[in-house]
């Protein structure tokens, strides 16, 4: 297939999901909830809405000519995919076939029902897709490999992978900057990059840095809306968990009522806590950020302002060119 021909594939894939009624969209959420109890309706439906962005015909040509010609010698490209949010792994899943290589997935037991959806859509659109795609349970005989864990699980990786061109992905996170002049409306589309998929992405946001004298109750409030999560056994088990184990060891903290607020230097939050932390100038809350800028998929800022970031709301839409832990996986593979 030549690249044009898989790009108007998965854009009419894109139209599919887009045109998908509410009763099909239910059902397929259904299934996937079914996997993994952390995903909902909710969630489900905002991965999908980020998979049509990702599908536009005018931004998938531009970004995908942008790399060098078709490979000389097809490659079979090993995926082992992560399962803590809804088609996480579709962004290799696209770079691989537009590359012109083959992939060859291991889908986490808990995200299947997705991935398999566009699958299916893809090959009924162009049957040619069956002979470049494979799920397997085990990853043997691949000519190159991209995999994505924990700090702990990445070191069996790249042992594991060692002789074969590889892209080993970390534990990352994400932060967000606020200025003090924010409107409230900022405040909520930064609430979107707090809570959509229950914080549980590495573009989702867990740690807020504020000015010194910031207040943060009108943050505080204007969260209320995502008060739902608590209605989410696991989300709220885990509320509960953290309130407890703050009170008990006399650990000061903001009580919402269904998320906790707390100062803390560090980066990577518990579910349902945010950590903030307070600077004095933009020179010291640069440096602040430069301290874990080797771990941060994502900084956002009201409208963009700061340096390297996206406008809150936008963390759970990245563009076809936002590469995970900032690897360009498209160059990758077109080296191999």
């Amino acid at each position: 297939m030549k690249l044009s021909d898989r790009i108007d594939s998965f854009c009419r894939v894109g139209d599919i999901i887009k045109d998908l009624g509410q009763n099909d969209r239910t059902d397929l959420a259904e299934k996937a909830k079914n996997e993994n109890p952390w995903f909902t309706e909710e969630s489900i439906f905002l991965s999908l809405t980020g998979i049509e962005v990702l599908l536009q015909r005018t931004k998938l040509t531009s970004w995908a000519s942008s790399y060098s010609p078709e490979p000389s010698s097809i490659k079979t490209v090993g995926v082992a995919m992560a399962g803590n949010i809804p088609a996480v792994g579709f962004h290799d899943f696209l770079c691989i076939l537009l590359s012109g290589h083959r992939i060859k997935a291991k889908l986490s037991s808990q995200d299947t029902v997705l991935l398999k959806f566009i699958i299916d859509k893809l090959i009924s659109i162009a049957p040619e897709f069956s002979d470049c795609i494979s799920i397997e349970e085990k990853l043997n005989g691949v000519d190159a490999m991209i995999a994505t864990g924990s700090d702990n699980t990445s070191r069996y990786f790249e042992y594991y992978f060692r002789k074969v061109p590889h892209i080993i992905r970390k534990n990352r996170s994400s932060c967000a900057v606020l200025l003090g002049e924010e409107p409230k409306e900022e405040f909520a589309l930064l609430g979107k990059d707090v809570f959509s998929y229950f914080g549980l992405g590495c573009r989702n946001v867990s740690k807020v840095y504020v000015p010194e004298e910031f207040d943060l109750v009108p943050l505080i409030d204007s969260w209320q809306s995502f008060h739902h999560l608590l209605h989410h056994h696991k989300y709220a088990n885990n509320y509960s968990y953290q309130r407890s184990i703050l009170l008990m060891n006399q650990e000061p903290f903001l009580d919402s009522g269904f998320f906790i607020l707390r100062e803390n230097e560090g980066l990577v939050s518990p579910i349902s806590v945010v950590y903030y932390e307070k600077y004095k100038s933009q020179h010291e809350l640069k440096e602040k950020i430069d301290l874990h800028r080797g771990k941060l998929q994502v900084i956002t800022s009201a409208r963009g302002w700061f340096t390297d970031s996206i406008p809150f709301g936008k963390a759970q839409f990245p563009e076809v060119d936002d590469y995970a832990d900032n690897v360009d996986t498209m160059k990758f593979l077109k080296g191999i």
